[in-house]
């Protein structure tokens, strides 16, 4: 009886410790952890409900490693705090950041979905216009927070957030700062970003990047989702860095003949391997994919999808059809068209502002197909400028998808026409040439003909006088020459 009863309170004892500890990893201050979604780098991560807003949240607390670096968790405090700074659509939301009882923890956003890297675990790689419309979604992102002075620095798959609806967002902005500025970090080698997409001066000094190095790993991940291959390889890092610092690799479009020519230098002036040779702005890249027309404006592989809009600034097209995104799944492409006539799908109206017969500049309204034929019929060049609404901008016919194949086949069958016509112009002026020589020939031959008639008469008169002066003067020169021989000889 003793025995138990000592053993009682001891029983209701454990049972009491076990249910502190089980309260004390459920509850963080306002966040109730529901479970643990995986571990990285800095820690661990867990579903949970900031009770406060009842919302759901992702909760990234630091490693107990990590956590007795002051240095570092300083660090991940402060950047996290920029993080919170950045409020943009597809960039992962911080919400809050805290330490309570030694444990450092930022909630961000939860995204329920998955990453571009499953994704490409799955399928392999996307088509173009998925994989358009992605790097620009993301670069949407990216010019967010660059335009704030934070640059991302790990740029990879992973770190692209696909929503069950589609919606693209970055994700870890500033933390993967936070990982390369610490030592240990980078000499474990799950710093410094990850080599198979960072910059090759990331790889000399992570201390020194910028926004353009962003802008090279997204270039590297376009090239992945459009290929299905990584352009460098190598079996080891430093491989990898060395292959990288050559800056030679195979071509997306040599891979993947499908891609248009366009988008194959996009991607090339985007990873070239010295940074001021790259694009300086995420708006620049964003402009460039807008204008070749080939993005979708929903992800076809995310079964519901929702169209994501570009800003208005993000590409003169966009800019000119009053903000709305214009993209190929939406609007017949100019191959469609041609081999038709006519326009498949809802029929569309055009300001068209050009030059008429008499040169002077005017403003009418077509339809597509109209713009087409009389792009065919030289009605229109290439200088010509549409707009759908009244209040937009107008911008180039090339720029516009429908229109873009029609005006390279003008502008071709001109320089065609021109080399034909430079051809007609120099045949005549050989011929015009070859007149003009044979005249002058004709008169120098005259010339020479007359100079050598009057040399000849000249020197027949020369000889005749000569002959006449021996004639009548030769028996006087005798007869003097006779004398003064005789007078030598007495």
């Amino acid at each position: 009886m003793s025995e138990s009863r000592k053993k009682e309170p001891t029983s209701d004892g454990d049972q009491q410790s076990v249910k502190k500890k089980k309260k004390a990893v459920t509850r963080v201050g306002d966040f109730e952890l529901k479970k643990k979604l995986g571990k990285g780098g800095m820690g661990e991560v867990y579903l949970a409900k900031q009770v406060s807003l009842d919302r759901t949240v992702a909760l990234k607390t630091l490693s107990r490693e990590l956590a007795k670096k002051e240095d570092f968790v300083a660090r991940f405090l402060r950047e996290a705090r920029s993080m919170a700074k950045l409020d943009h659509v597809n960039v992962v939301k911080v919400y809050a950041v805290d330490s309570l009882k030694g444990l450092h923890f930022v909630a961000i956003e939860y995204v329920d979905g998955r990453s571009i890297q499953d994704w490409l675990d799955k399928l392999t790689k996307f088509s173009i216009g998925d994989s358009v419309h992605i790097a620009m979604v993301s670069a949407q992102g990216m010019k967010h927070a660059h335009d704030q002075n934070m640059v991302h620095r790990d740029i990879k798959p992973d770190n692209i957030l696909l929503t069950r609806t589609g919606i693209v967002k970055v994700a870890d902005f500033g933390l993967a700062k936070v990982m390369d500025d610490d030592v240990s970090m980078t000499q474990s080698g799950t710093g410094l970003g990850t080599p198979l997409y960072m910059a090759p001066e990331q790889a000399r000094s992570a201390k020194t990047v910028d926004q353009r190095s962003d802008i090279y790993a997204l270039g590297v991940m376009l090239y992945h989702m459009l290929t299905g291959k990584l352009p460098y390889g190598g079996d080891t890092a430093l491989e990898l860095i060395i292959s990288k610092e050559t800056g030679k690799y195979e071509t997306a479009r040599k891979v993947c003949p499908e891609v248009p020519e366009r988008l194959d230098l996009i991607i090339d002036k985007m990873m070239a391997k010295e940074a001021k040779h790259r694009y300086g702005d995420c708006a620049d890249v964003i402009k460039d994919l807008a204008a070749l027309g080939v993005h979708n404006d929903a992800l076809s592989f995310v079964d519901g999808a929702v169209p994501t809009g570009i800003a208005r600034s993000a590409s003169p097209t966009t800019a000119a059809m009053g903000g709305t995104m214009v993209s190929a799944g939406q609007l017949p492409t100019s191959r469609q068209v041609a081999r038709t006539g006519t326009v498949k799908h809802a029929s569309r109206t055009w300001y068209v502002q050009f030059e008429d017969a008499k040169k002077k500049t005017v403003v009418e309204k077509f339809s597509t197909g109209r713009v087409l034929k009389m792009l065919q019929a030289g009605m229109l060049t290439a200088r010509a400028r549409a707009k759908v609404s009244s209040d937009g901008a107008y911008v180039p016919l090339a720029q516009f998808p429908e229109f873009t194949d029609a005006v390279e086949r003008q502008l071709s069958r001109q320089s065609t026409d021109v080399r034909k016509d430079d051809l007609k112009n120099l045949y005549k002026q050989v011929e015009r040439d070859q007149k003009k020589h044979n005249r002058w020939r004709w008169i120098s031959n005259k010339f020479r003909g007359l100079v050598g008639g009057l040399s000849l008469i000249i020197w027949l008169a020369a000889i005749g006088g000569l002959v006449w002066v021996g004639i009548s003067y030769g028996r006087q020169v005798w007869d003097f020459l006779g004398q003064k021989v005789t007078d030598m000889i007495n």
